[in-house]
């Protein structure tokens, strides 16, 4: 077998074991998100980040739910670093949001967050500081899910298939999953432009 043949035979195993019930809790948190005024915030470092931005238009444009990365405000970002350290980037960009209950995170991470491990620190206090506002919180991560997944009202876990292709397999779900729940019926508002043109 080769490389190729192994990697997609990994993500055909991967797509067989994911949780569709997770999957629809998912859609329906985001759901009611959009239905109480809510405000969508997508949190990733890394592949996560760059997942979130494109997440964010098809949120907004797809969806009609008002959306937004912290990472996408390079400024910021590194101004917090700098002066405030890595930990606390996001629950400072929240605050300043005034996060409130109807709100929801959505949280895109390979390890969902590990303070032990000093891995995505920022994302657990995110999550903390979300749920003391009483806002909901989702993922969709990897590997065990990490504090993520502990803390989450619903939480998305790509199966591992190969221990080795944990990171591009999570992150490629995490697109795939992501533009399952906006063409999911109880979210999609607005035709995709091409399927739109005939």
């Amino acid at each position: 077998m080769t490389f190729t043949e192994q990697f997609l035979a990994e993500t055909s195993e991967i797509i067989r074991r994911v949780d569709i019930g997770a999957v629809e809790a998912v859609a329906s948190l985001l759901a009611a998100c959009r239905a109480s005024g809510g405000r969508l915030f997508i949190l990733g470092v890394g592949g996560g980040a760059a997942n979130a931005s494109h997440a964010v238009n098809d949120f907004r444009k797809i969806c009609g739910l008002e959306a937004y990365a912290p990472t996408d405000n390079v400024s910021e970002l590194t101004a917090r670093t700098n002066d405030e350290g890595w930990a606390g980037v996001f629950e400072g960009w929240l605050r300043v949001s005034r996060l409130r209950a109807p709100d929801m995170l959505l949280i895109f991470s390979v390890g969902g967050g590990d303070l032990e491990k000093q891995v995505s620190p920022n994302l657990v206090t995110a999550i903390r500081y979300a749920k003391s506002v009483g806002a909901r919180v989702a993922g969709i991560v990897g590997r065990d899910g990490g504090f993520t997944r502990l803390a989450a009202d619903a939480c998305i876990l790509v199966p591992v298939a190969n221990p080795l292709h944990i990171t591009p397999h999570t992150e490629a779900f995490q697109a795939v999953l992501w533009h399952l729940l906006v063409t999911h019926p109880a979210l999609k508002t607005a035709e995709t432009k091409w399927e739109s043109v005939g």
